[in-house]
This record gives C-alpha cells, sequence and structure tokens, in this order.
C-alpha cells in the first residue's frame, strides 16, 4: 500500500506542477478559464489513451497504470477549478460563457476519452 501511495503522489505532483504551467502560458489569461479547459481536455485525451494502451496492449503494470493514469492525470487535471469557475461565471453574470463552458469540456472531454481509447487500442 506505501509503494502504490508514493507512486500515486508522484505522479499526481507531476501532473499538478504541469497543470501550473499551463496556467502560466500567456493564451491562458483572460476572461475565460482556457488554462482549466485544456488541461482538462489533454488530460482528458492522455487519460483515454493510457488506458487504451493498457487494455489493448497490456502496456501498462498496475504501478504504471497508478503512477499515469491515478497520478499523472488525476493531479494535471482538475474538475474541483473547473467547477470553481463555473460558480465565478455564475455570479458575475457570464451566463452565456457558464452554459459554453460546461457544455464544451463535457463534449470535448468525452471526444477526447473516446479518441484517446480509440487510438490506444
Amino acid at each position: 500500500m506505501i509503494k502504490q501511495l508514493i507512486l500515486v503522489g508522484l505522479g499526481g505532483g507531476v501532473g499538478s506542477m504541469m497543470r501550473f504551467l499551463v496556467s502560466k502560458i500567456p493564451f491562458a489569461q483572460g476572461s475565460f478559464p482556457w488554462a482549466t479547459f485544456a488541461v482538462n481536455i489533454v488530460g482528458s485525451f492522455l487519460i483515454g489513451i493510457l488506458i487504451g494502451l493498457s487494455v489493448r496492449h497490456q502496456i501498462l503494470n498496475a504501478d504504471m497504470k497508478l503512477l499515469l493514469v491515478t497520478g499523472f492525470c488525476g493531479g494535471f487535471t482538475t474538475f474541483s477549478a473547473f467547477s470553481a469557475e463555473n460558480v465565478h461565471l455564475y455570479q458575475s453574470g457570464n451566463y452565456f460563457s457558464l452554459a459554453f463552458y460546461i457544455l464544451l469540456s463535457i463534449v470535448a472531454g468525452f471526444a477526447a476519452v473516446l479518441s484517446g481509447l480509440i487510438l490506444g487500442k
């Protein structure tokens, strides 16, 4: 169990640092939360690829899945920030951006995971 916690923690730490770096990219600044959107979609695509590779080709053992899927992808993507940003959009009266962000994130995230699964298989 300790080894598993360490793997998840290491992957999550690196994923969180990568998410932070993405938030510092100039495109990520502005009124629309592009950085969170980008990491959630890229992370969704990546998790799809990793799961697809794991299922089809058995490339990832259980430890690698913990490190990369649970740890890295879990630390890189950020649903909590997504939710908080939606509350901010709601509270500031940006209802169109709120609806657009929610819909686009769900549809694009679903498509990214599905594409990753297909590509990984």
